[in-house]
This record gives structure tokens, C-alpha cells and sequence, in this order.
């Protein structure tokens, strides 16, 4: 087991000058056994090593001596030990268990400057974790099961099944916790690792590498489909081309979907899903566009151009005074107001963040997000019309209208940056300035 753990960090290129590993010490057979292999690999390549142990405390008396068994093994070891406790008012489900965890996790990691951090899943638990998501409906992406690293997280024994590793702590004398919760039927995995899984042994005395292999094969067909779906340059600036989606077979246009649900951790079913495609179809030719609840901070917007995740945003409420001709900052653009030196009086059409103007009063505008009551007199009218209406006719989708930065005085606007010109500004006689936005960065 030693040389297979030692073979897994040379894999990953793990082994380095000031190395700090951490393992997630639970004081069970598998993290006492990883823990364990790494402090006596630690005396080979002279990386620190920390365990971590999170108190659920969830069984009052018992967890409190889990924890001291963990502290006592650590200094038994001379292997540094930190511990948190959560509080006992925490919810007892699987889920708060696991999220609470790897927020523990990201704390030690960022304050012990942790390089890397190691669980100890074997491929016991990628067994269990197949059938878990088997029986709760997953795709090929949740039959991949256990990814062996994310991030500075690495699973380095998910090829070592647990008969192994209890083998091992026999032979070298650890003396591990043992967990009385892991007989309580009523959690999920308890019930497939005590009923489920002896079943399978039944059939098949392999299961497990059975089940290995298939996680494997889902991966690699994973990776199939991945490079399929780049391959079809659907994405533009993190949004989805509603025209090439709407050209996709239903069952790819499903996968695109599931795939928004992933990416951004949404809960999903095979309802939710079909109910998103749905309401895709039916609104992608939309001009305006419209956009349906996800959850209660994120919303689909679907229009004849773009499907993209929208989140609740404050409204920028800045207000920049522009008082003489230079560069400001605003927000997370660059705005410029210049006296004109080319010998031109227009730009090329893809310059929309530029303007020319001819100015014949001192320079006294504001730089702004949009208000109730604005109004413009766009270029070519002689009259002025609400800017509500003015954006409605240039077809803006909602959720963009609050983004658009504005030149204005007063209430009045005069430059509406990437659609249009006041028709006060514009150039009778001579362009004198020239306006510019950029995004910076």
C-alpha cells in the first residue's frame, strides 16, 4: 500500500520543496491507514504533514473520545493535529455533513497554507457511491464516480478496497475509532454498505472492481462527449448561441441543459430538466427575450440570441462627474472624452463604444446607470422620447438595460454607450471630441 500511495503523489507531481500535506483524520480504519502511510512517507521526502479532524458532534460523549483518540495517535506520531467542533444544533443529514466538512477543509487550507489535502476514499466507497447514484437516477457524468483530485483535494486509495486497509492497520497495530453511527441503517450509505452491497458479493465475489471499471468506462465516455460538445463552438463569452442550440437534436440540446444545471450546481431532476428545455424552445425566438426562475438567486434568460445564467445584481447607483476632456474610471470600464485630431467623422460599424460628437459648450456631462423619467432625442429626430421606450425599440433584453452606461445632463441623455447618439451631439459642422468605452481588463 505504501509504494501504491507513493506512486500516486509522484503521478500528480505532489512532492516538493515546503510541502505541506493534510489529511482529512477521521480516526477510522481508512484516514488512520492513509495518515499513517504519508507520515512514514514524510521521513522520506521531508514534507510537513497535518491531520484534520472535524468533531460532528453528533454523539456527544463519543465523538468527544474519537476526537481525543485522533489528538492522542497525532502526538504518538509527533504529526501536527488541528480540530474544530461543530455545533450540536447543525442539522444531522449526510449533506450538511459533507458541505460542513470541506468548509472546515478550506479553512485549514488557507491557514496553514495546505498544498495539498488528502481523503481517504478507497474503492469501497466508489462502490457505494455508484449505487447511491444510481438508485437517485444519475447520467454518465454521476457513474464516473469518485474523482481521484479537485482543486488541492486528492483521493490517492481509490483503488485500495477496504479489506486491504483494515489489513494493513491489523499488521502495523493501529487501533482506529469505530463509528457505532455507521450501523444505523436509517442514513442512505449505511443502508447500501450493510444491506445492498453483501448482495452484490452474491452475484459477483468482484463487484467492486466490477463497479471500478465501470466508472472508469463513464469517464472516459464522459471525455467523449466533452470533446463533442467544444467542438460545436456553441458558447460565446459564457453564453449559449440560441441559433446553433435550436439546431441541436433534442436529446444534445438536453445534455446542454443538464449541463448548465452542473456547471452552476443547480439541484436538477429529469423534470426540472425537460421543463428548462421547454421553456428554451418556446421563447428562442424571442427579440427581448424573457427568462424563468431557477432558484431563488438565479433566473434562465432565453432570446433569439443568447441563453445565459442571470444572478441578482445590485444596481450600480454611481454617479461620475465628467468636468474637463481625460480618462475615468467607471465601474469596471475605462470612459474617455478627447478633442479629435483624425481627419474622419465617422467610425467603422463595430466600434459602438465610440462616438463621435461635436461639442459647443464646456464640458459638464454625468456618467450614469439609467433612471425613471430619462429621456433622449435620438439621432436623426427632432423630438425627445423616454429612454424606456428608446431601449424597448432596440430590443434590449431587461436584465441589460440597468448595465448600460450613459452620458447624460441632467436628465436628458446624451449618449446611450453600444446603441446610440443623442441627436444633440451630433456633428453638423465639425467632430470636435471623441467619446470611448472600454472594458478594463
Amino acid at each position: 500500500m505504501i509504494s501504491r500511495i507513493e506512486k500516486f503523489l509522484k503521478s500528480y507531481n505532489l512532492i516538493a520543496e515546503n510541502s505541506v500535506f493534510a489529511v482529512g483524520f477521521s480516526g477510522g480504519y481508512d484516514s488512520m491507514a492513509l495518515l499513517d502511510i504519508l507520515n512514514k512517507l514524510s521521513k522520506t521526502y521531508n514534507f510537513k504533514l497535518i491531520a484534520l479532524h472535524l468533531n460532528h458532534n453528533w454523539r456527544g460523549q463519543e465523538s468527544e473520545k474519537e476526537a481525543q483518540n485522533c489528538a492522542q495517535f497525532c502526538a504518538s506520531k509527533g504529526i501536527k493535529f488541528y480540530t474544530e467542533t461543530l455545533d450540536e444544533n447543525e442539522k444531522h443529514t449526510e449533506t450538511r455533513a459533507r458541505e460542513l466538512r470541506y468548509e472546515f477543509f478550506n479553512t485549514a487550507i488557507a491557514k496553514y497554507g495546505i498544498t495539498a489535502l488528502f481523503t481517504a476514499h478507497t474503492k469501497s466507497d466508489t462502490a457505494e457511491t455508484l449505487v447511491y447514484r444510481m438508485i437517485k437516477g444519475t447520467g454518465i457524468k454521476g457513474l464516473q464516480g469518485i474523482s481521484p483530485n479537485l482543486d488541492k483535494i486528492y483521493r490517492p486509495m481509490l483503488d485500495i478496497s477496504r479489506a486491504e486497509i483494515e489489513e494493513y492497520c491489523k499488521k502495523e497495530g493501529l487501533s482506529p475509532n469505530f463509528d457505532s453511527s455507521n450501523n444505523n441503517n436509517d442514513y442512505a450509505r449505511n443502508f447500501i454498505r450493510n444491506e445492498v452491497l453483501p448482495k452484490f458479493r452474491q452475484i459477483n465475489l468482484n463487484y467492486e472492481e466490477a463497479l471500478n471499471s465501470l466508472s472508469i468506462l463513464a469517464f472516459e465516455e464522459e471525455q467523449i462527449i466533452k470533446e463533442y460538445i467544444n467542438s460545436l463552438n456553441l458558447y460565446e463569452n459564457d453564453k449559449i448561441l440560441a441559433q446553433k442550440f435550436k439546431n441541436l437534436s433534442p436529446q444534445l440540446q438536453k445534455r446542454i441543459v443538464y449541463e448548465i444545471y452542473v456547471k452552476h450546481e443547480f439541484e436538477y431532476t429529469q423534470e426540472r430538466i425537460l421543463n428548462t428545455l421547454k421553456f428554451i424552445n418556446e421563447n428562442i425566438t424571442s427579440k427581448s427575450g424573457k427568462k424563468c426562475s431557477i432558484d431563488a438567486t438565479h433566473w434562465l434568460f432565453v432570446n433569439e440570441n443568447h441563453i445565459e445564467v442571470l444572478t441578482n445584481q445590485t444596481k450600480n447607483k454611481e454617479v461620475l462627474k465628467i468636468t474637463s476632456e481625460g480618462s475615468y474610471k467607471f465601474d469596471d470600464y475605462e470612459f474617455s472624452i478627447e478633442k479629435n485630431t483624425e481627419k474622419f467623422n465617422k467610425f467603422p460599424k463595430d466600434s459602438d463604444l465610440k462616438a463621435l460628437i461635436e461639442l459647443n459648450e464646456p464640458i459638464n456631462f454625468e456618467l450614469r446607470t439609467r433612471r425613471d423619467g430619462d429621456k433622449i432625442t435620438p439621432l436623426g429626430s427632432k423630438g425627445e422620447m423616454k429612454l424606456k421606450k428608446y431601449l424597448i425599440s432596440k430590443n434590449i433584453p431587461q436584465h441589460e438595460k440597468d448595465k448600460i452606461i450613459l452620458l447624460c445632463k441632467e436628465g436628458e441623455i446624451l449618449w446611450v454607450s453600444g446603441y446610440g447618439l443623442s441627436d444633440k451631439l451630433k456633428v453638423v459642422n465639425n467632430c470636435t471630441h471623441v467619446l470611448t468605452l472600454k472594458k478594463i481588463g
